[in-house]
Protein backbone atom coordinates (compact mmCIF):
# COMPACT_ATOMS: atom_id res chain seq x y z
CA UNK A 1 0.00 0.00 0.00
CA UNK A 2 1.33 3.44 -0.85
CA UNK A 3 2.42 5.66 2.03
CA UNK A 4 -0.03 8.62 1.57
CA UNK A 5 -3.16 6.43 1.65
CA UNK A 6 -1.80 4.44 4.61
CA UNK A 7 -1.16 7.71 6.46
CA UNK A 8 -4.63 9.00 5.62
CA UNK A 9 -6.24 5.76 6.83
CA UNK A 10 -4.19 5.95 10.03
CA UNK A 11 -5.26 9.55 10.62
CA UNK A 12 -8.96 8.82 10.10
CA UNK A 13 -8.95 5.51 11.98
CA UNK A 14 -6.55 6.06 14.88
CA UNK A 15 -5.65 9.72 15.34
CA UNK A 16 -9.30 10.65 15.87
CA UNK A 17 -8.85 9.01 19.29
CA UNK A 18 -5.97 11.23 20.47
CA UNK A 19 -8.10 13.03 23.06
CA UNK A 20 -9.23 9.72 24.56
CA UNK A 21 -5.66 8.46 24.52
CA UNK A 22 -4.41 11.55 26.32
CA UNK A 23 -7.20 11.32 28.87
CA UNK A 24 -6.30 7.71 29.72
CA UNK A 25 -2.58 8.49 29.82
CA UNK A 26 -3.11 11.49 32.10
CA UNK A 27 -5.09 9.43 34.60
CA UNK A 28 -2.67 6.51 34.54
CA UNK A 29 0.52 8.58 34.73
CA UNK A 30 -0.81 11.51 36.79
CA UNK A 31 1.45 13.92 34.91
CA UNK A 32 0.58 16.05 31.88
CA UNK A 33 4.03 16.01 30.27
CA UNK A 34 4.47 12.28 30.79
CA UNK A 35 0.99 11.70 29.36
CA UNK A 36 1.86 13.71 26.24
CA UNK A 37 5.07 11.72 25.84
CA UNK A 38 3.24 8.42 26.26
CA UNK A 39 0.60 9.35 23.67
CA UNK A 40 3.29 10.46 21.23
CA UNK A 41 5.18 7.20 21.77
CA UNK A 42 1.96 5.20 21.41
CA UNK A 43 1.06 7.05 18.20
CA UNK A 44 4.42 6.17 16.68
CA UNK A 45 4.05 2.54 17.76
CA UNK A 46 0.52 2.42 16.36
CA UNK A 47 1.63 3.84 13.03
CA UNK A 48 4.48 1.35 12.83
CA UNK A 49 2.15 -1.61 13.46
CA UNK A 50 -0.99 -0.18 11.85
CA UNK A 51 -1.21 -2.83 9.15
CA UNK A 52 -1.35 -5.56 11.79
CA UNK A 53 -4.12 -3.93 13.86
CA UNK A 54 -6.06 -6.44 15.98
CA UNK A 55 -8.82 -6.19 18.54
CA UNK A 56 -12.50 -5.42 18.80
CA UNK A 57 -12.14 -1.87 17.45
CA UNK A 58 -9.46 0.56 16.28
CA UNK A 59 -10.04 2.69 19.40
CA UNK A 60 -9.55 -0.30 21.72
CA UNK A 61 -6.42 -1.32 19.80
CA UNK A 62 -4.97 2.18 20.10
CA UNK A 63 -5.94 2.51 23.78
CA UNK A 64 -4.15 -0.79 24.50
CA UNK A 65 -1.00 0.65 22.92
CA UNK A 66 -1.40 3.86 24.94
CA UNK A 67 -1.84 1.85 28.14
CA UNK A 68 1.30 -0.16 27.39
CA UNK A 69 3.25 3.06 26.73
CA UNK A 70 2.02 4.41 30.07
CA UNK A 71 3.02 1.26 31.94
CA UNK A 72 6.43 1.40 30.26
CA UNK A 73 6.74 5.02 31.39
CA UNK A 74 5.78 4.10 34.95
CA UNK A 75 8.42 1.39 34.93
CA UNK A 76 11.09 3.82 33.77
CA UNK A 77 10.03 6.31 36.44
CA UNK A 78 10.25 3.67 39.15
CA UNK A 79 13.70 2.66 37.99
CA UNK A 80 14.80 6.27 38.21
CA UNK A 81 13.00 6.58 41.57
CA UNK A 82 11.47 9.86 40.49
CA UNK A 83 7.83 10.47 41.29
CA UNK A 84 5.93 13.61 40.49
CA UNK A 85 2.45 14.27 41.76
CA UNK A 86 -0.32 15.11 39.34
CA UNK A 87 -1.50 18.70 39.79
CA UNK A 88 -5.21 18.48 39.06
CA UNK A 89 -5.84 22.15 39.82
CA UNK A 90 -3.44 23.28 37.11
CA UNK A 91 -4.81 20.71 34.66
CA UNK A 92 -8.49 21.50 34.60
CA UNK A 93 -8.68 25.28 34.89
CA UNK A 94 -8.60 26.36 31.23
CA UNK A 95 -11.10 23.75 30.04
CA UNK A 96 -13.36 24.37 33.01
CA UNK A 97 -13.24 28.15 32.50
CA UNK A 98 -14.19 27.86 28.83
CA UNK A 99 -17.03 25.41 29.47
CA UNK A 100 -18.50 27.37 32.37
CA UNK A 101 -18.12 30.95 31.13
CA UNK A 102 -21.86 31.66 31.24
CA UNK A 103 -22.42 30.32 34.77
CA UNK A 104 -22.71 32.37 37.94
CA UNK A 105 -19.74 32.66 40.31
CA UNK A 106 -21.58 30.55 42.90
CA UNK A 107 -22.32 27.70 40.49
CA UNK A 108 -18.74 27.87 39.19
CA UNK A 109 -17.43 27.55 42.76
CA UNK A 110 -19.70 24.60 43.48
CA UNK A 111 -18.74 22.90 40.20
CA UNK A 112 -15.04 23.45 40.88
CA UNK A 113 -15.39 22.08 44.40
CA UNK A 114 -17.27 19.01 43.16
CA UNK A 115 -14.69 18.45 40.43
CA UNK A 116 -11.80 18.72 42.89
CA UNK A 117 -13.55 16.28 45.21
CA UNK A 118 -14.16 13.79 42.39
CA UNK A 119 -10.57 14.05 41.17
CA UNK A 120 -9.22 13.67 44.70
CA UNK A 121 -11.25 10.48 45.12
CA UNK A 122 -10.15 9.18 41.70
CA UNK A 123 -6.53 9.80 42.68
CA UNK A 124 -6.89 7.52 45.69
CA UNK A 125 -8.04 4.58 43.60
CA UNK A 126 -5.53 1.95 42.50
CA UNK A 127 -4.45 2.30 38.85
CA UNK A 128 -6.39 -0.85 37.86
CA UNK A 129 -9.66 0.69 39.03
CA UNK A 130 -8.89 4.18 37.65
CA UNK A 131 -8.10 2.93 34.17
CA UNK A 132 -11.25 0.80 33.77
CA UNK A 133 -13.42 3.62 35.15
CA UNK A 134 -11.93 6.10 32.69
CA UNK A 135 -12.23 3.69 29.76
CA UNK A 136 -15.87 2.88 30.57
CA UNK A 137 -17.34 6.06 32.01
CA UNK A 138 -15.40 8.73 30.14
CA UNK A 139 -14.28 7.02 26.93
CA UNK A 140 -17.41 4.81 26.73
CA UNK A 141 -15.61 1.65 25.64
CA UNK A 142 -17.54 -1.62 25.85
CA UNK A 143 -16.56 -4.30 28.37
CA UNK A 144 -15.12 -6.31 25.49
CA UNK A 145 -13.01 -3.36 24.34
CA UNK A 146 -11.79 -2.64 27.88
CA UNK A 147 -10.91 -6.31 28.23
CA UNK A 148 -8.77 -6.04 25.11
CA UNK A 149 -7.14 -2.79 26.26
CA UNK A 150 -6.14 -3.94 29.74
CA UNK A 151 -5.59 -7.59 28.84
CA UNK A 152 -7.89 -9.19 31.40
CA UNK A 153 -11.09 -11.25 31.05
CA UNK A 154 -14.43 -9.43 30.79
CA UNK A 155 -15.42 -10.74 34.23
CA UNK A 156 -12.34 -9.06 35.71
CA UNK A 157 -13.25 -5.82 33.95
CA UNK A 158 -16.75 -5.99 35.42
CA UNK A 159 -15.37 -6.77 38.86
CA UNK A 160 -12.86 -3.89 38.72
CA UNK A 161 -15.59 -1.52 37.56
CA UNK A 162 -17.91 -2.54 40.37
CA UNK A 163 -15.21 -2.30 43.02
CA UNK A 164 -13.89 0.97 41.59
CA UNK A 165 -17.37 2.52 41.49
CA UNK A 166 -18.04 1.35 45.04
CA UNK A 167 -14.79 2.81 46.37
CA UNK A 168 -15.35 6.05 44.44
CA UNK A 169 -18.89 6.40 45.83
CA UNK A 170 -17.65 5.64 49.35
CA UNK A 171 -14.96 8.27 48.98
CA UNK A 172 -17.42 10.86 47.70
CA UNK A 173 -19.71 10.21 50.68
CA UNK A 174 -16.83 10.50 53.17
CA UNK A 175 -16.42 13.80 55.04
CA UNK A 176 -12.84 14.07 53.76
CA UNK A 177 -12.91 13.02 50.08
CA UNK A 178 -9.14 12.68 49.97
CA UNK A 179 -9.21 9.49 52.05
CA UNK A 180 -11.18 6.36 51.35
CA UNK A 181 -12.39 4.44 54.42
Amino acid sequence: MDEPSRRERFETTILVHLDAAYNLARWVLRDDAAAQDAVQDASLRAFRFFDGMLGPSPKAWFMAIVRRACLDGLGRARRRSVEESYDEEAHGEALQDAACAAESPESLAIRASDLRRLHACMETLPREFREVLILREIEELSYREISAVVGVPIGTVMSRLARGRERLARGLRAPDARKLP
